[in-house]
């Protein structure tokens, strides 16, 4: 499930892309498909082990796009271990939510980005997670669960305030906030008869991207979408500072 618009956040080939919180590593892999040399961050050592055989397969299958390579990195996005102004791109999708430090998190950000280089960040939309608190505590309070609920403006600000400039926002995911509805409302470990069949009918729509559903969905966006997607830039800068 790719949350980034990779229209509104241009890969090349040869691109240095850190991915933070890959977690499973969707963005990784797409990024990887289109040639970049990823970096795939996270403190979860076995979704790493997982993404590490996903860029595997892909070698294997040929997926991998001209001059792409990839790697993982086990580590805390609060102090990450790369030079400043390293990568060309990153990506931080829903992660911002989990971390209390999160404008270290976002300063970090700041600090790996090359001058000139795109950021893409992702957190779930205000009203559409009030709604999920307000139906179930067990899909919050719980060990490495959501801690805050964001305003879209008070995240931009946040990230405004760590240096970043403000490119484009966006909506996303309408058909997954009913889904979070129904599963908060019947337990969040409760898979039932309605929640089995809504997860079916997202794999669906993943698997087979169907017209229909792909229209609806933009259609949505704007008002039902789940996730708040940002997209930014560091300033360039001095020349000193940008070579």
């Amino acid at each position: 499930m790719i949350t980034v618009d990779f229209e509104k956040f241009p890969l090349a080939p040869g691109m240095r892309l850190l991915d933070v919180g890959c977690g499973q590593g969707r963005h990784s892999f797409e990024a990887l498909r289109r040639g970049c040399d990823v970096t795939a961050f996270d403190a979860n050592e076995s979704d790493l082990a997982d993404v590490k055989t996903m860029f595997g397969a892909m070698e294997l299958e040929g997926e991998i796009g001209p001059g792409g390579r990839a790697d993982v990195l086990h580590g805390d996005a609060r102090e990450m271990p790369f030079e400043d102004n390293t990568f060309d791109r990153v990506i931080a999708a829903e992660i911002l939510e989990h971390i209390h430090e999160d404008e270290q998190v976002m300063a970090e950000i700041f600090r790996v980005t090359k001058p000139g280089g795109l950021v893409a960040v992702s957190v779930p939309r205000n009203w559409p997670e009030q709604i999920c608190w307000k139906l179930s505590g067990e899909y919050h309070e719980v060990e490495g669960g959501h801690i805050r609920i964001y305003k879209a403006s008070e995240l931009v600000e946040r990230l405004q305030r760590a240096g970043l400039e403000l490119l484009d926002t966006h909506h996303a995911h309408a058909l997954h906030a009913p889904y979070w509805w129904i599963k908060c409302a019947s337990g969040v470990d409760n898979d039932n008869i309605a929640t089995k069949a809504y997860h079916k009918l997202l794999v669906w729509d993943l698997m087979k991207a169907p017209r229909a559903t792909r229209w609806t969905e933009a259609a949505l966006n704007p008002v039902l979408g789940k996730s708040v997607v940002v997209y930014l830039r560091k300033p360039l800068g001095d020349a000193s500072e940008a070579a």
